[in-house]
């Protein structure tokens, strides 16, 4: 330690003993108790002197780091920016302040360090070295990295249960159409079943035993007699069994149709997860009513529909679909809970402040409490029994990464809510990507 040249006295000492001695008394006790890593360099980056706490850190007693660098004791990774910043400080005499710093063991374990180095100077003024002070932030750090890492994975969770909510839907409207299918097939099943076919069979038959006589049969016998207004009346039944029949058969096809539309449309999105277009609002607006529309016509819901002329906006067609199931699904259980005496969703879209369009989602439902507007979109908070609070909160993000943002506006319980989108206009043609 006695190698470290003198620093000029700054200020009266009272004490007995000489400047030098006082200086060198007091640097000492500074480096015997300072729990933060003290270190002392020459021109070449080697250690003149450390702190007792410095000389822990890398397992050594303070006198066995002289004449050693940090390439004694960290890997390349960390040794030579070290080394780089501190011959840049002799070189320019600018100190560092406050760097965060990584350090690689050889045993593989790492710590972290926040790090100021200033540049060392003799009595003349010239730079001679380097001296600096490093605190551990290990634990800080590790938790930063801790919170990181489980931020990133909620928000994930979060656009997944987003995703899910549209998956939900097609589900939702594919069991309803599925329904629709089930009540169609047993009406052709019971119509079968309940056919006049067998009644024909007997006719024929009866025929078939009176074929030599015939015509003496249907004129003169009793049984024959009846049988021209027998026939008739079976024609009759036959041909409302046909129409009903084909009827509901046509029906089977529509829905059928109706599933292959709506799966096609999902696998559609699902492939088109990043792409920035100039797209139609009205065209967004309607794929998503086409997939929530089976949920709406089993819930009684009336669908107005007010749309003004309205440029393309710029956007990713997977989330803003995303974005506007949730937000008609919402809707849908709004009015459920609300049960006016006419449920009405109104889908709007107009011009916004220059720049923007409005989509918006309307319904005359059961409403939101003011208290309960302010945390509508937090991640995890929902109204609903069987809700999991993640739909409304991966839809306001879904917002912000189309460089939009979503509003809500309600008068209160009872009184409807209004949900609004609001996206770039595009300044490219539809259809035509950024």
């Amino acid at each position: 330690m006695n190698s470290i040249p003198p620093a000029p006295a700054t200020c009266a000492s009272l004490s007995p003993l000489g400047d030098l001695e006082m200086q060198h008394t007091l640097l000492s006790a500074f480096l015997s108790y300072v729990p933060d890593n003290v270190y002392f360099k020459d021109r070449e980056s080697r250690f003149i002197a450390v702190s007792r706490s410095m000389a822990r850190w890398v397992g050594y007693e303070p006198t066995e780091l002289l004449g050693k660098t940090d390439f004694a004791f960290f890997d390349e990774i960390h040794a030579r920016p070290a080394f780089e910043d501190e011959q840049r400080i002799i070189r320019t005499g600018e100190p560092i302040i406050d760097k965060l710093e990584k350090e690689t063991w050889p045993d593989g374990r790492v710590t972290w360090v926040s790090t100021s180095k200033m540049p060392l100077r003799d009595e003349h003024g010239a730079t001679i070295g380097t001296f600096g002070i490093s605190t551990d932030v290990t634990e800080a750090k590790e938790t930063e990295i801790a919170l990181e890492k489980a931020n990133r994975e909620l928000v994930a969770a979060s656009r997944m249960a987003g995703m899910a909510e549209v998956a939900t839907s097609v589900l939702h409207n594919v069991g309803n159409v599925l329904n629709s299918l089930n009540v169609s097939a047993a009406v052709v099943t019971t119509g079968l079943r309940q056919s006049k076919v067998d009644s024909l069979a007997k006719v024929v038959a009866l025929m078939k035993d009176h074929a030599a006589d015939l015509g003496d049969f249907i004129t003169r016998d009793p049984k024959g007699k009846l049988l021209p207004e027998f026939l008739e009346k079976l024609a009759g039944h036959f041909s409302v069994e046909r129409t009903r029949q084909l009827a509901e058969l046509d029906s089977l096809q529509k829905n059928i149709d109706h599933i292959k539309d709506i799966v096609s449309m999902q696998q559609a999105y699902a492939h088109m997860a990043g792409g920035v277009e100039s797209l139609d609002p009205a065209s967004l607006v309607e794929d998503a009513i086409r997939m929530n529309s089976a949920a709406l016509a089993r819930h009684d819901v009336q669908l107005l529909r007010e749309f003004q002329p309205v440029p393309p906006v710029r956007a990713e067609k997977a989330k803003v679909l995303q974005i506007l199931v949730n937000l008609i699904r919402n809707a849908k259980y709004a009015l459920d809970e609300g049960a006016p005496p006419a449920k009405v969703m109104t889908l709007r879209l107009e011009l916004g402040p220059p720049g923007w369009v409005r989509i918006m989602v309307a319904d005359n439902g059961v409403g939101i409490p003011a208290e309960n507007l302010e945390r509508i979109f937090e991640r995890g908070f929902t109204t609903r029994r069987e809700g999991h609070g993640f739909g409304l909160s991966s839809a306001v993000s879904a917002a912000r990464e189309l460089r939009g943002s979503l509003l809500v506006h309600s008068d209160g319980p009872g009184k409807g809510a209004t949900f609004t989108l609001q996206l770039p206009i595009a300044e490219e043609p539809v259809g035509t990507k950024k």
